[in-house]
Protein backbone atom coordinates (compact mmCIF):
# COMPACT_ATOMS: atom_id res chain seq x y z
CA UNK A 1 0.00 0.00 0.00
CA UNK A 2 3.26 2.28 -0.50
CA UNK A 3 3.65 4.54 1.93
CA UNK A 4 0.42 4.49 3.59
CA UNK A 5 -0.24 3.04 6.30
CA UNK A 6 -4.00 1.06 7.68
CA UNK A 7 -5.00 1.83 11.03
CA UNK A 8 -8.57 -0.20 10.32
CA UNK A 9 -8.13 -4.20 10.42
CA UNK A 10 -11.70 -5.00 9.75
CA UNK A 11 -14.93 -3.42 8.70
CA UNK A 12 -18.79 -3.60 9.95
CA UNK A 13 -20.92 -4.49 7.31
CA UNK A 14 -24.36 -2.17 8.50
CA UNK A 15 -26.97 -4.26 6.47
CA UNK A 16 -30.35 -3.29 6.53
CA UNK A 17 -30.40 -3.20 10.41
CA UNK A 18 -33.81 -5.06 11.02
CA UNK A 19 -35.35 -7.19 13.81
CA UNK A 20 -33.95 -10.43 14.73
CA UNK A 21 -36.93 -12.16 13.54
CA UNK A 22 -36.98 -10.69 10.00
CA UNK A 23 -33.23 -10.86 9.29
CA UNK A 24 -33.95 -14.50 9.89
CA UNK A 25 -36.70 -15.01 8.12
CA UNK A 26 -34.89 -13.00 5.40
CA UNK A 27 -32.11 -15.55 5.87
CA UNK A 28 -34.00 -18.15 4.84
CA UNK A 29 -35.66 -16.58 1.70
CA UNK A 30 -32.39 -15.34 0.44
CA UNK A 31 -30.80 -18.89 0.64
CA UNK A 32 -33.88 -20.16 -1.48
CA UNK A 33 -32.67 -17.32 -3.83
CA UNK A 34 -29.08 -18.39 -3.97
CA UNK A 35 -30.00 -22.16 -3.96
CA UNK A 36 -32.41 -21.89 -6.93
CA UNK A 37 -29.91 -19.18 -8.58
CA UNK A 38 -26.74 -21.72 -8.26
CA UNK A 39 -29.12 -24.43 -9.37
CA UNK A 40 -30.93 -22.65 -12.39
CA UNK A 41 -27.07 -21.25 -13.23
CA UNK A 42 -25.56 -25.13 -12.83
CA UNK A 43 -28.24 -26.50 -15.36
CA UNK A 44 -27.76 -23.97 -18.20
CA UNK A 45 -23.65 -24.38 -17.65
CA UNK A 46 -24.34 -28.15 -17.92
CA UNK A 47 -26.70 -28.49 -20.91
CA UNK A 48 -24.70 -26.35 -22.63
CA UNK A 49 -21.87 -28.41 -22.11
CA UNK A 50 -23.66 -32.21 -22.45
CA UNK A 51 -25.53 -31.33 -25.77
CA UNK A 52 -23.44 -30.82 -29.07
CA UNK A 53 -26.46 -28.63 -30.46
CA UNK A 54 -25.67 -25.72 -28.32
CA UNK A 55 -21.86 -25.69 -28.90
CA UNK A 56 -22.93 -22.41 -30.98
CA UNK A 57 -21.44 -18.70 -30.24
CA UNK A 58 -24.80 -18.21 -28.77
CA UNK A 59 -25.08 -20.60 -26.36
CA UNK A 60 -21.13 -20.60 -25.72
CA UNK A 61 -21.71 -16.97 -24.71
CA UNK A 62 -24.44 -17.61 -22.15
CA UNK A 63 -22.08 -20.43 -20.63
CA UNK A 64 -20.02 -17.50 -19.62
CA UNK A 65 -22.81 -15.49 -18.23
CA UNK A 66 -23.61 -18.26 -15.94
CA UNK A 67 -20.35 -18.79 -14.63
CA UNK A 68 -20.22 -14.99 -14.11
CA UNK A 69 -23.56 -14.80 -12.47
CA UNK A 70 -22.42 -18.04 -10.31
CA UNK A 71 -19.31 -16.43 -9.26
CA UNK A 72 -20.52 -12.63 -8.72
CA UNK A 73 -23.57 -14.12 -6.55
CA UNK A 74 -21.00 -16.38 -4.89
CA UNK A 75 -18.99 -13.86 -4.31
CA UNK A 76 -21.44 -11.50 -2.05
CA UNK A 77 -24.05 -13.51 -1.31
CA UNK A 78 -22.83 -16.49 1.15
CA UNK A 79 -21.06 -13.27 3.99
CA UNK A 80 -24.86 -11.61 4.00
CA UNK A 81 -26.37 -14.86 4.94
CA UNK A 82 -23.89 -15.42 7.56
CA UNK A 83 -24.38 -11.67 8.99
CA UNK A 84 -27.98 -11.97 8.99
CA UNK A 85 -27.52 -14.89 11.20
CA UNK A 86 -24.94 -13.35 13.13
CA UNK A 87 -24.70 -9.87 15.09
CA UNK A 88 -20.80 -9.74 14.80
CA UNK A 89 -20.91 -8.33 10.72
CA UNK A 90 -17.16 -7.90 10.84
CA UNK A 91 -14.84 -8.54 7.81
CA UNK A 92 -11.53 -8.34 7.66
CA UNK A 93 -9.76 -5.54 5.68
CA UNK A 94 -8.03 -7.87 3.40
CA UNK A 95 -11.23 -10.12 2.69
CA UNK A 96 -13.42 -7.13 2.08
CA UNK A 97 -10.70 -5.31 -0.67
CA UNK A 98 -10.71 -9.06 -2.55
CA UNK A 99 -14.65 -9.24 -2.26
CA UNK A 100 -14.88 -5.34 -3.53
CA UNK A 101 -12.07 -6.35 -6.49
CA UNK A 102 -13.90 -9.52 -7.49
CA UNK A 103 -17.59 -7.56 -7.39
CA UNK A 104 -15.66 -5.14 -9.93
CA UNK A 105 -14.45 -7.50 -12.21
CA UNK A 106 -17.48 -10.24 -12.26
CA UNK A 107 -19.51 -7.40 -12.64
CA UNK A 108 -17.35 -5.31 -15.54
CA UNK A 109 -17.07 -9.07 -17.54
CA UNK A 110 -20.41 -9.13 -17.94
CA UNK A 111 -21.16 -6.08 -19.57
CA UNK A 112 -18.61 -7.34 -21.96
CA UNK A 113 -20.09 -10.50 -22.83
CA UNK A 114 -23.43 -8.72 -23.06
CA UNK A 115 -22.14 -6.94 -25.90
CA UNK A 116 -20.14 -9.46 -27.10
CA UNK A 117 -23.77 -11.27 -27.16
CA UNK A 118 -25.40 -8.47 -28.82
CA UNK A 119 -22.72 -8.20 -31.74
CA UNK A 120 -23.74 -12.07 -32.05
CA UNK A 121 -27.25 -11.14 -32.73
CA UNK A 122 -26.12 -8.47 -34.94
CA UNK A 123 -24.64 -10.79 -37.07
CA UNK A 124 -26.67 -13.74 -36.95
CA UNK A 125 -29.91 -11.06 -37.89
CA UNK A 126 -27.79 -8.59 -40.51
CA UNK A 127 -25.55 -10.66 -42.02
CA UNK A 128 -26.63 -13.99 -41.75
CA UNK A 129 -24.68 -15.48 -44.45
CA UNK A 130 -21.54 -14.16 -43.37
CA UNK A 131 -22.27 -15.63 -39.43
CA UNK A 132 -19.83 -18.72 -39.81
CA UNK A 133 -16.94 -16.34 -40.52
CA UNK A 134 -17.76 -13.47 -38.63
CA UNK A 135 -18.48 -15.47 -35.04
CA UNK A 136 -15.83 -17.82 -36.07
CA UNK A 137 -14.23 -20.16 -32.91
CA UNK A 138 -11.23 -17.98 -33.30
CA UNK A 139 -13.14 -14.28 -33.09
CA UNK A 140 -15.29 -16.18 -30.15
CA UNK A 141 -11.95 -16.78 -28.44
CA UNK A 142 -11.00 -12.94 -28.96
CA UNK A 143 -14.33 -12.08 -27.52
CA UNK A 144 -14.25 -14.05 -24.66
CA UNK A 145 -10.37 -13.81 -23.25
CA UNK A 146 -11.46 -9.93 -24.32
CA UNK A 147 -14.26 -9.15 -22.39
CA UNK A 148 -12.35 -11.55 -19.01
CA UNK A 149 -9.36 -9.50 -19.57
CA UNK A 150 -10.97 -5.94 -19.68
CA UNK A 151 -13.49 -6.34 -16.97
CA UNK A 152 -10.54 -7.70 -14.34
CA UNK A 153 -7.94 -5.00 -15.19
CA UNK A 154 -10.15 -2.23 -14.46
CA UNK A 155 -11.41 -4.04 -11.37
CA UNK A 156 -7.43 -4.65 -10.63
CA UNK A 157 -6.83 -0.64 -11.33
CA UNK A 158 -9.92 0.29 -9.37
CA UNK A 159 -8.61 -1.84 -6.04
CA UNK A 160 -4.95 -0.88 -6.61
CA UNK A 161 -6.45 3.05 -6.27
CA UNK A 162 -8.42 1.90 -3.59
CA UNK A 163 -5.46 0.27 -1.33
CA UNK A 164 -3.29 3.52 -1.56
CA UNK A 165 -5.92 5.02 0.55
CA UNK A 166 -5.17 5.00 4.03
CA UNK A 167 -8.41 3.76 6.77
CA UNK A 168 -8.47 4.81 10.45
CA UNK A 169 -12.11 4.90 10.70
CA UNK A 170 -15.10 4.67 10.88
CA UNK A 171 -15.56 0.97 9.99
CA UNK A 172 -18.93 1.27 9.38
CA UNK A 173 -19.39 -0.04 6.10
CA UNK A 174 -23.33 1.10 5.08
CA UNK A 175 -23.94 -1.77 2.73
CA UNK A 176 -24.85 -5.18 2.59
CA UNK A 177 -21.16 -6.53 0.98
CA UNK A 178 -17.99 -4.36 0.84
CA UNK A 179 -19.16 -2.14 -2.54
CA UNK A 180 -16.27 0.00 -3.31
CA UNK A 181 -18.51 3.04 -3.23
CA UNK A 182 -19.36 2.76 0.13
CA UNK A 183 -15.98 1.50 1.32
CA UNK A 184 -14.28 4.66 -0.40
CA UNK A 185 -16.57 6.97 1.71
CA UNK A 186 -14.78 5.82 4.65
CA UNK A 187 -11.02 6.62 3.87
CA UNK A 188 -9.16 9.23 5.79
CA UNK A 189 -7.94 11.05 2.57
CA UNK A 190 -9.77 12.91 -0.59
CA UNK A 191 -10.97 9.95 -2.65
CA UNK A 192 -11.44 12.34 -6.14
CA UNK A 193 -8.69 10.14 -7.85
CA UNK A 194 -10.89 6.96 -6.81
CA UNK A 195 -14.14 8.34 -8.06
CA UNK A 196 -12.74 9.61 -11.08
CA UNK A 197 -11.35 6.05 -11.94
CA UNK A 198 -14.14 4.53 -11.10
CA UNK A 199 -16.48 6.86 -13.26
CA UNK A 200 -14.32 6.57 -16.04
CA UNK A 201 -14.45 2.50 -15.57
CA UNK A 202 -17.88 2.67 -15.52
CA UNK A 203 -18.47 4.97 -18.60
CA UNK A 204 -16.11 2.10 -20.46
CA UNK A 205 -18.41 -0.79 -19.29
CA UNK A 206 -21.76 0.42 -18.89
CA UNK A 207 -22.22 3.60 -21.48
CA UNK A 208 -20.36 3.34 -23.71
CA UNK A 209 -21.30 -0.91 -24.34
CA UNK A 210 -24.91 0.20 -23.87
CA UNK A 211 -24.59 2.62 -26.78
CA UNK A 212 -23.10 0.23 -29.12
CA UNK A 213 -25.97 -2.31 -28.47
CA UNK A 214 -28.52 0.25 -28.99
CA UNK A 215 -27.14 0.93 -32.60
CA UNK A 216 -27.16 -2.87 -32.97
CA UNK A 217 -30.70 -2.97 -32.33
CA UNK A 218 -31.71 -0.44 -34.12
CA UNK A 219 -29.99 -1.91 -37.12
CA UNK A 220 -31.76 -5.59 -36.32
CA UNK A 221 -35.04 -3.82 -35.76
CA UNK A 222 -34.96 -2.00 -39.39
CA UNK A 223 -33.85 -5.44 -40.69
CA UNK A 224 -36.75 -7.47 -38.83
CA UNK A 225 -39.29 -5.02 -40.15
CA UNK A 226 -38.26 -5.69 -43.71
CA UNK A 227 -39.26 -9.10 -43.16
CA UNK A 228 -41.91 -9.94 -45.36
CA UNK A 229 -43.77 -13.05 -43.42
CA UNK A 230 -45.31 -12.17 -39.95
CA UNK A 231 -43.96 -15.27 -38.84
CA UNK A 232 -40.42 -14.96 -40.05
CA UNK A 233 -40.27 -11.27 -37.86
CA UNK A 234 -41.51 -13.03 -34.50
CA UNK A 235 -38.84 -15.83 -35.34
CA UNK A 236 -36.12 -12.67 -35.72
CA UNK A 237 -37.39 -11.02 -32.69
CA UNK A 238 -37.74 -13.95 -30.59
CA UNK A 239 -34.10 -14.54 -30.80
CA UNK A 240 -32.69 -11.25 -29.45
CA UNK A 241 -36.03 -10.86 -26.70
CA UNK A 242 -34.32 -12.63 -23.95
CA UNK A 243 -30.93 -10.60 -24.20
CA UNK A 244 -32.93 -7.55 -24.57
CA UNK A 245 -34.31 -8.65 -20.81
CA UNK A 246 -30.91 -9.46 -19.59
CA UNK A 247 -29.80 -6.44 -20.51
CA UNK A 248 -32.65 -4.03 -19.74
CA UNK A 249 -32.00 -5.73 -15.50
CA UNK A 250 -28.31 -5.54 -16.24
CA UNK A 251 -27.84 -1.95 -17.25
CA UNK A 252 -30.54 -0.47 -15.99
CA UNK A 253 -29.19 -1.18 -12.24
CA UNK A 254 -25.56 -0.62 -12.64
CA UNK A 255 -26.38 2.78 -14.63
CA UNK A 256 -28.49 4.24 -11.50
CA UNK A 257 -25.92 2.93 -8.74
CA UNK A 258 -22.69 4.16 -10.51
CA UNK A 259 -23.33 6.79 -12.94
CA UNK A 260 -26.14 8.50 -11.72
CA UNK A 261 -24.93 11.16 -9.12
CA UNK A 262 -25.03 9.89 -5.42
CA UNK A 263 -26.83 11.83 -3.08
CA UNK A 264 -27.64 11.14 0.63
CA UNK A 265 -31.30 9.87 0.30
CA UNK A 266 -30.18 6.99 -1.93
CA UNK A 267 -28.32 4.43 0.65
CA UNK A 268 -31.31 2.33 1.24
CA UNK A 269 -31.99 2.13 -2.19
CA UNK A 270 -28.73 1.40 -3.79
CA UNK A 271 -28.87 -1.79 -1.46
CA UNK A 272 -31.63 -2.54 -2.56
CA UNK A 273 -30.54 -2.57 -6.24
CA UNK A 274 -27.49 -4.12 -5.01
CA UNK A 275 -29.42 -7.20 -3.36
CA UNK A 276 -31.51 -7.70 -7.01
CA UNK A 277 -27.88 -7.59 -8.72
CA UNK A 278 -26.33 -9.36 -6.68
CA UNK A 279 -28.99 -12.14 -5.57
CA UNK A 280 -32.36 -11.81 -8.16
CA UNK A 281 -30.49 -10.97 -11.24
CA UNK A 282 -28.20 -14.08 -11.31
CA UNK A 283 -31.22 -15.97 -10.82
CA UNK A 284 -33.44 -14.30 -13.38
CA UNK A 285 -31.24 -14.81 -16.45
CA UNK A 286 -31.08 -18.51 -16.62
CA UNK A 287 -34.81 -18.32 -16.46
CA UNK A 288 -35.29 -15.91 -18.96
CA UNK A 289 -33.27 -17.42 -21.09
CA UNK A 290 -34.85 -21.40 -21.13
CA UNK A 291 -38.33 -19.94 -20.46
CA UNK A 292 -38.02 -18.01 -24.04
CA UNK A 293 -35.78 -20.43 -25.55
CA UNK A 294 -36.96 -23.25 -27.38
CA UNK A 295 -33.64 -24.78 -27.92
CA UNK A 296 -32.85 -24.65 -24.27
CA UNK A 297 -35.73 -26.51 -23.27
CA UNK A 298 -35.50 -28.97 -26.28
CA UNK A 299 -32.21 -29.44 -25.00
CA UNK A 300 -33.14 -30.01 -21.32
CA UNK A 301 -35.83 -32.73 -22.67
CA UNK A 302 -33.27 -34.41 -24.42
CA UNK A 303 -31.06 -35.15 -21.43
CA UNK A 304 -33.83 -35.61 -19.01
CA UNK A 305 -34.83 -38.90 -21.40
CA UNK A 306 -30.77 -39.83 -21.68
CA UNK A 307 -30.92 -40.02 -17.76
CA UNK A 308 -34.28 -41.51 -17.28
CA UNK A 309 -33.27 -44.32 -19.87
CA UNK A 310 -30.01 -44.68 -18.56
Amino acid sequence: MGGNQSWVTEFILVGFQLSADVEVLLFWIFSLFYMSSLLANGTILGLICLDLRLHTPMYLFLSHLAIIDISYTSNNVPKMLANLMNQKRTISFVPCIMQTFLSLGFAATECMILVAMSYDRFVAICHPLQYTVLMSCRVCTVLYVTSWACGFILALVNAIFLLKLPFCGPQNVNHLFCEILSVLKLACADTWINQVVLFASSVFVLVVPLCLMLVSYMQIIWVILKIQSKEGRIKAFSTCSSHLCVVGLFFGIAMVVYVVPDSNQRGELEKMLSLFHSLFNPMLNPLIYSLRNAQVKDAFHRTLQKMTSM
